[in-house]
């Protein structure tokens, strides 16, 4: 016997809402079903969860700033070395790197909604273990935990964010980063105001970020764990919008967004870290001054992170790529040029158009995968935590050797390495286009 085909419906019993005509003989034609799109429309943008899961991402982030903003009183504390505070930073950024597209690659294969206030409570045991820290080694440890809690949220957070996202997922993955914006920008403000003066032991008072943060996560995995067919649905309709890919294009498209992440931490990294120490240096900025100029540059940082992704939604994410990183080029090529006022403009610029790319680089890889969310999401979480720390590392060595005028000419260049763009193939269909 031959077998019908999967596109084609057949029913042994008619259907009441077409009338008789429905139990139609098998002789006739039987019309192809309609697309798994059409047949399961997108679900609503669940805006309370994004809120609730970008609310906890600025609640991890907060955690994991603290870290280096202690340095002064460890170094003054522990009597640790320059060499000694950059180990610590190594630990947390590799650990966090390495584990993230591991813990990613398990959830793809199995869902863990509970893994979300487990990476947060090893949070908390690293902050606890922070505090009492009475040696370099015992840092050490703390920073290896902190950084592993670290990559369990960030996976899992950021599937969480996909299936809250409806249509709108470069919205939701915009919302989710800019709750880590936040964290990482008031991390260092609430360590000054109370690690700074307080001491050390002080640190355990940020235990209670880590108990808010593991009561919204749990509330989250329960709403997570709900949805879990929805999840696997929505998957299966992304699978089946467009024809795949040949594997090697995928690999070299994947392999084109890595280089691409690359380019923009170092340079970010050049920014965030050495930018007051340039002002410093070239324009004569006093402290004070050079401080306010970061800020307004992170919160630039912080206004790109919110648009990347809803322009992505409505444009296509490839171009948003396009521009955020080559665009940035003529802005980053004059910076070491110019004045001080042209300076901090052209740095917002910058920031403004730089910090869109991630949500929508990472939106993309997830679409040219789809199933494999989480493995994507820790991928490029760990590549951007890898990068931003070794790039530090490698940009202070060089201005060391050179200056700090050096490093901001060398990284001028890197945006042009966003030309790559034109191998990404288009993996969006007209249809997600319209729907977004």
């Amino acid at each position: 016997m031959s077998q019908v085909p999967d596109s084609f419906v057949a029913r042994e019993q008619p259907d009441p809402n077409l009338g008789p005509m429905s139990a139609a003989s098998p002789s006739l034609p039987l019309k192809p079903s309609a697309p798994a799109a059409a047949a399961h429309p997108p679900a609503p943008t669940v805006y309370p969860v994004l809120f609730a899961i970008s609310l906890s991402h600025g609640l991890n982030d907060t955690i994991q700033a603290l870290l280096p903003a202690l340095f002064p009183v460890l170094k003054d504390s522990l009597q640790l070395s320059f060499a000694q505070l950059g180990w610590i930073t190594f630990a947390f950024f590799a650990t966090a790197s390495v584990f993230q597209p591991l813990v990613g690659w398990l959830t793809d294969r199995r869902p863990m909604p509970r893994s979300l206030p487990l990476g947060m409570t090893l949070m908390l045991i690293g902050l606890l273990s922070l505090a009492g820290a009475g040696s370099y080694g015992h840092v050490l440890l703390s920073a290896v935990v902190i950084g592993l809690g670290s990559a369990i949220f960030h996976p899992e957070a950021s599937r969480v964010a996909y299936l809250a996202a409806g249509p709108r997922r470069g919205l939701a993955q915009s919302l989710f980063q800019v709750g880590g914006n936040a964290g990482n920008a008031l991390g260092p403000l609430l360590a000054a105001a109370v690690v700074v003066t307080r001491g050390q032991g002080s640190v355990a008072w940020f235990s209670l970020v880590a108990l808010a943060g593991m009561v919204v996560l749990w509330f989250i995995g329960n709403w997570q764990r709900r949805h879990r067919a929805a999840s696997i649905r929505q998957t299966a309709v992304a699978s089946s919008a467009r024809a795949p890919l040949p594997p090697r294009r995928v690999a070299l498209a994947l392999g084109v967004l890595v280089v691409l992440i690359f380019s923009k931490y170092i340079y970010l990294a050049s920014m965030t870290n050495y930018y007051v120490f340039y002002l410093i240096h070239k324009f004569g900025t006093p402290v004070p001054t050079a401080q306010v100029y970061l800020f307004v540059y992170l919160a630039a940082i912080a206004a790109g992170t919110i648009l990347g992704g809803p322009i992505g939604d409505r444009i296509g994410r490839r171009r948003v790529i396009w521009a955020s990183i080559l665009g940035v080029a003529p802005f980053s090529l004059a910076l070491p040029y110019v004045g001080v006022t042209a300076t901090v403009a052209l740095t917002v610029l910058i920031g403004l158009i730089l910090a869109s790319a991630f949500s929508a680089i990472v939106v993309y890889a997830q679409e040219l995968l789809p199933g494999k969310v989480g493995m994507i999401a820790g991928l490029f979480f760990g590549l951007a935590f890898g990068t931003a720390g070794l790039g530090s590392a490698g940009l202070g060595q060089l201005a060391d050797r050179t200056s700090i005028e050096f490093v901001f000419e060398v990284c001028a260049w890197l945006p042009l390495i966003g030309l790559l763009t034109v191998f990404l193939p288009e993996v969006e269909t007209a249809a997600q286009k319209r729907t977004a």
